[in-house]
Parts: C-alpha cells; structure tokens; sequence
C-alpha cells in the first residue's frame, strides 16, 4: 500500500518524505486556504514547490470548476505544471465526463468526494487513476468507510478495472491499517496519522531497557 500525504503545508511534506515511506500528496482548495496560498498563480506555484520536494510521488491538485468545459480548461493547466501532476476531479456528471477525457488525452485523473461503490464504478469506467472514498466523512455519518474500502476492492477485483482504492479523509492511524487490511491500494493522511504507526508503549519500554542495560557496558 503506498503513503500519501494530506496536506499542502511544506514542512509537513518535507518530514514525511524525510521519513523515507511517501509515495505522493493529496491537496484540495481547504488545504491551501489553510496554508494562506491564495491566487491562482500561488496555487500553481506551491503545487510546483511540492512536486519539486517529492520528486517521484504523483501529487493531486484539484480543480474548483464544476461545468466540464471549466474542469478541462482547469485541468489542462493543472497537468501542465508538472508531469507528476494528477488531475483531482469531483464525482459529478460533468467530472466524470471530463476524467473520460482527460483519460483519452493522456491526463491522469484523482476521483475525489465517492462515497458509493456505484461511484467508484462510475470512476474506473471513466478511466480515473484514483478514486478517493471519503471514509472518516462516511463514518461521521453513521456508515462505515472500511466497509466501503472492502467493497469497491471486491468489484474492481472482480471486473479487473485498474484504477487504484486511495482511501481518503483518515482520521486515525488504525483507519490506516484497516485500510491496508481492506485491500486499499493507497492511504492518504495527515502526517500525525503517520507518524502515529510508530507508536508502542512496549517499544518504549523496551528501548528504555536496552538503553539501560547498555550503560553497564561503559
């Protein structure tokens, strides 16, 4: 299963990568608000910054467009900036159009806001790299996201479509192990989730013995 990262703040970016795990980042325009990037030529900038930091990880920058002649107008430019650029495009009628195109056209695309494996059918029909089930918003509603991961792996196993499970909106670090055990092919988080697989309280205490007991050596 490979690591992306959600964010678009530099230093997050730069410690995960740092870390030797990440395979890519995730962004969306509350991101980038979040980080004060304002202005489509600092959006596009900052997006540079970041394939420029992970050089082999696809990273997904998404379009604010919602009419199909806008989100390819958006997308166009987006792929343009780099070519480890993916097209992140919102699971509407015009977006699945649109990742039809961007597929025929050689533009690789991130199926962003699924919440239905009816949805992800929609998506790898339509040629999608990626598509992002929102598995925490699932969970906040009552409903339960793993089971969606686990649902969309069976069909795309069965019907041999590509496109790869990039389970989004994790909230945790066990969301990223229920993931992994759910045949999600990628996991975007925030760092913190991450970071969180390292934790043990018997790693601690082991470690803290060893430590210990080397001081006899000395």
């Amino acid at each position: 299963m490979k690591f992306f990262i959600d964010t678009a703040n530099l230093a997050q970016i730069r410690e995960a990568n740092d870390l030797g795990v990440l395979d890519g980042v995730t962004t969306n325009p509350s991101l980038m608000a979040k980080e004060g990037v304002k202005g489509q030529e600092a959006v596009y900038n900052h997006y540079k910054t970041i394939c420029e930091i992970v050089t082999n990880g696809d990273i997904s920058a998404e379009v604010v467009s919602t009419d199909f002649d806008g989100i390819i107008a958006e997308g166009k430019k987006l792929a343009a900036i780099h070519p480890n650029i993916i097209v992140k495009v919102p699971m509407i009628k015009d977006g699945v159009k649109a990742m039809k195109w961007f597929t025929d056209n050689g533009i690789k695309t991130n199926c962003t806001l699924v919440f239905s494996a009816g949805q992800a059918i929609l998506a790898a029909k339509a040629g999608a790299k990626y598509v992002s089930p929102f598995i925490g918003r699932i969970d906040d509603s009552g409903w339960d996201g793993v089971q969606l991961i686990e649902q969309i792996a069976r069909i795309y196993t069965i019907q041999g479509f590509e496109t790869e499970i990039l389970a989004a909106s994790i909230r945790s670090s066990i969301h990223i192990i229920k993931c992994a055990e759910a045949g999600a092919d990628v996991c975007t988080c925030p760092l913190d989730s991450i970071l969180g697989l390292l934790k043990h309280p018997l790693t601690d205490i082991g470690l803290a013995k060893f430590l210990e007991d080397a001081k006899k050596f000395s």
